[in-house]
């Protein structure tokens, strides 16, 4: 079997790794400016997708601006998700450069979809595929590949520990060769019941003071996470962004969710904002939660919120994951300001992050890569791919870190 890289190859972003010139794995874009896209020039027979998330979906539709139309096999969520996520870079960056991909590209994503559950085997490009839950977001999945000679494990991203709106992944199946993610190889997650509770209490502090609470989170997991959170410590939350259509698919989808009804209660307790006639504006004079986008304040309603809150010491800006180096939300972190909407804003707010991370960590990984002591192993999707292969080797794996472009034959 011969794994190409063409990207996410000692980065995180742009995954796509291809499978004997014929079976591609993923199809993402990493965010940089300008966007990145994978390397080469391919003709893939089949595309399999192993979860929503730009940077392993993104790019998937200008798979089909040729005359190509190789079937795209993924999860049902993973399907909706894409879609969502593609006609949102379609109405932010249609006709530039951040946008690979056009109306029609989409329309015939809908043409060539090809939707499976966990652990329903299938055929794509003369290889036998199967999803497993990788505990990830809704519909994430490790995917198991084979050729008839080699059983190749792509793990795409997982996580092993806790989460209200998926359950983690208990899945080993067996394999040949692995290809693991290594995003917070470096890091050591506190424990989810102890983050949870840190953010309820200051939550909790800031409404009985009066002051308004803005989460910035990413639309796809982590605002559904966080609505689970408020529900279940009964809390009142505000909800706005892309993350309310996200909201919308997950619950049609229940089966991949860790509880159903929990979510559905989750979306009974929380007030989804439509943004007409001021509606933000006071909303955000009101003590209460604001889930909302985008995630490192780069676009979306927290564009709103953020100028409307960030004067009075009494409100908090909570965020709830990892803050990209260069993006507003980063600089808010490191330097009490940034610009925003083309105002600098000196931010007088509280603010907090908070580690509500959907990827296994160091002893996450090491504890389902035990499983597969003595199997090769490829490190992808990390800053530090290659340092966490070294770490690997040096407790008994087969493990390397493949370069970007490069071809292993296993």
């Amino acid at each position: 079997m011969n794994v190409q890289f063409l990207g996410g190859a000692g980065e995180v972003g742009r995954s796509a790794v291809f499978v004997n010139d014929a079976l591609l794995l993923d199809f993402g874009i990493k965010t940089d400016s300008p966007p990145q896209y994978p390397i080469g020039d391919i003709d893939p027979e089949a595309v399999v997708v192993s979860h929503g998330h730009l940077d392993h979906a993104g790019a998937v539709p200008s798979l089909l601006s040729g005359d190509a139309r190789p079937p795209i096999h993924w999860t049902p969520p993973t399907y909706e998700l894409a879609l969502t996520l593609a006609r949102d870079t379609l109405k932010l960056h249609g006709g530039t450069p951040q946008c690979p991909f056009t109306e029609e590209d989409v329309r015939r994503v809908t043409e060539v979809s090809e939707p499976h559950g966990y652990r329903e085997a299938f055929e794509a490009a003369g290889h036998r595929v199967e999803f497993f839950n990788a505990g990830h977001i809704p519909g994430s999945a490790h995917v198991l590949v084979d050729d008839g000679e080699t059983r190749l494990l792509y793990t795409g991203d997982f996580h092993t520990g806790t989460q209200r709106l998926v359950s983690p992944t208990t899945e080993r199946p067996d394999a040949d060769v692995v290809i693991t993610e290594s995003t917070y190889a470096d890091v050591e997650h506190e424990p989810r019941e102890a983050v949870e509770s840190r953010f309820v209490d200051s939550v909790r502090t800031t409404l009985w003071e009066g002051g308004t609470v803005v989460v910035p989170a990413f639309a796809i997991g982590r605002t559904q996470e966080l609505m689970l959170v408020c529900d279940a410590h009964d809390i009142d939350c505000y909800v706005d962004g892309m993350g309310k259509e996200v909201t919308r698919l997950l619950r049609q989808n229940p089966e991949f969710l860790r509880d159903g009804e929990a979510m559905r209660k989750a979306n009974s307790n929380a007030r989804f904002v439509t943004g007409r006639d001021g509606q933000r504006k006071r909303i955000a004079d009101q003590s209460t939660v604001i889930i909302t986008t985008a995630g490192m304040l780069s676009g979306g309603p927290a564009m709103t919120y953020i100028p409307e809150i960030h004067a009075n010491p009494v409100n908090k800006l909570c965020f709830s994951g990892y803050q990209v180096e260069g993006t507003p939300g980063r600089e808010i972190l490191e330097t009490g300001s940034a610009e925003l909407g083309g105002r600098h804003l000196q931010v007088s707010a509280q603010v907090e992050s908070y580690d509500f991370s959907a990827h296994a960590d160091r002893d996450g990984l090491r504890s389902f890569l035990e499983a597969y002591r003595g199997t090769p192993l490829l490190v992808n999707h990390g800053d530090s791919c290659a340092w966490f292969a070294g770490q690997l080797e040096s407790e008994g794996h087969d493990a390397q870190a493949p370069e970007l472009g490069e071809t292993v034959e296993v």
